[in-house]
């Protein structure tokens, strides 16, 4: 038995392994994406912001919707629109098909998010469920590390259409995985609608949404343009854009760890620093930009500091929502995605009005409104018991 569940969470970290190439990994993809349907790079770019803005949109309505439902067939689904997408964009000659076919998985990402964290956590004995939801995060990093890489190298060694069929492929190995080891999960005990939606009377959850979002912003303003930018500002080939998102993405899972250990030791001044580490990056970035070497150190730096952002952001915001956690994960990859929205959207406009070499204050002027607005939370007082939650609980990811 315990085979078959380390199997299981196995595969259900390969369907957010999945989740994240697909919704990630046009990003390293949309040179040759502009390319093929004859557009420019912020037509583009609304590849990345409708995927984040549908996710923000439907998560937690979602989720509560299917609160219900059987988890086995939530997660099936989700995982086969990932894989059926992924085959459109492979195959079809029209954009709007395929911005069409970005928001059809969107809708279910959240879902699969959040049921799959809550199904590992179900597998195993109460002292092994953080272990348990561990694996399954992982996907995220992993995701960002080689799928996301992978994909441009595809895109640039093969074809494009191989790039995607390499995320459809993935999604289906993660459908018959959950198809053949995950039993028949009911839902037994379900949480109401209306405690769930209790926590959102909170107004300090608020305040912390809205930080991610600005975080988030911040974060992906530039990476969403990531291949653009080395390619157009810093002058790298295909070859050296996909070595530079592996890179980005090896030292992401480096960089999880370490942000991990700074929250366990003291969350308040990791929350209150991480803002300013992002924006003395990005400075770096802009006055180094020309230069091929120095960026290249830079993306790893850049890589390290990013993972932060995902594993702050979800720090502050469950801190909040600790008393419907299914539903507050929802609330974390909903509003996460709308900070990816605001971010392209926005970063976009820089693009077309600023030229991309400024692409970068974009990302700048988030993250310092990121930085005033946490250090306002953090200047509501707490009661004895949130403290006590908050210094113990465990963030590495």
């Amino acid at each position: 038995m315990k085979k078959i569940h380390s199997s299981l969470i196995i595969f259900l970290a390969l369907g957010v392994f999945g989740i994240i190439t697909t919704e990630m990994g046009i990003i390293g993809v949309l040179p040759q994406v502009t390319q093929k349907f004859h557009i420019s790079s912020s037509q583009a770019g609304y590849l990345v912001s409708i995927f984040a803005f549908i996710v923000a949109l439907s998560g937690p309505f979602m989720t509560l919707l299917a609160s219900g439902m059987n988890r086995k067939g939530i997660l099936l689904t989700a995982v086969l629109m990932f894989a059926i997408s992924n085959i459109v964009y492979a195959y079809t000659t029209k954009f709007e098909v395929m911005l069409a076919f970005r928001i059809i998985p969107a809708i279910f990402h959240p879902v699969f998010f959040s049921i799959a964290l809550v199904t590992a956590a179900s597998l195993v004995p109460p002292a092994n469920s953080n272990k348990a939801i561990t694996k399954v995060f992982a996907g995220i990093t992993v995701g960002f590390a080689f799928g996301v890489p992978l994909t441009s190298y595809l895109a640039e060694k093969i074809s494009l259409e191989a790039a995607f069929l390499f995320g459809a492929v993935v999604s289906m190995i993660a459908f018959i995985g959950i198809l053949v080891w995950l039993p028949s999960m009911p839902v037994k005990e379900k949480m109401s609608f209306g405690k769930q939606l209790g926590i959102l009377r909170k107004p300090q959850l608020w305040l912390t949404i809205v930080a991610v979002v600005f975080i988030f912003a911040s974060m992906f303003s530039v990476y969403s343009y990531f291949a653009e930018y080395l390619g157009q500002v810093t002058r790298m080939n295909g070859s050296w854009i996909s070595m530079m998102l592996l890179a980005f993405g090896v030292t992401m899972i480096g960089g999880n760890f370490v942000f991990g250990g700074f929250l366990n030791k003291n969350m308040t001044k990791t929350a209150v620093i991480f803002p300013l580490v992002y924006a003395v990056t990005y400075l770096f970035i802009y006055y180094l930009d020309s230069y091929f070497l120095p960026m290249v150190v830079m993306v790893f730096i850049w890589g390290a500091v990013h993972s932060g952002g995902l594993i702050i952001s979800q720090a502050l915001l469950m801190t909040e929502a600790k008393e419907a956690p299914e539903f507050g994960n929802s609330l974390f990859v909903s509003f996460s995605n709308v900070g990816i929205t605001v971010g392209a959207s926005i970063g976009g406009w820089f693009i077309s009005h600023l030229g991309i070499q400024h692409l970068i204050w974009c990302g700048l002027m988030f993250a310092l409104l990121a930085f005033l607005l946490i250090i306002a939370i953090m200047a509501i007082p707490r009661t004895r018991a949130e403290k006590v939650n908050v210094s113990g609980t465990d963030y590495s990811i």
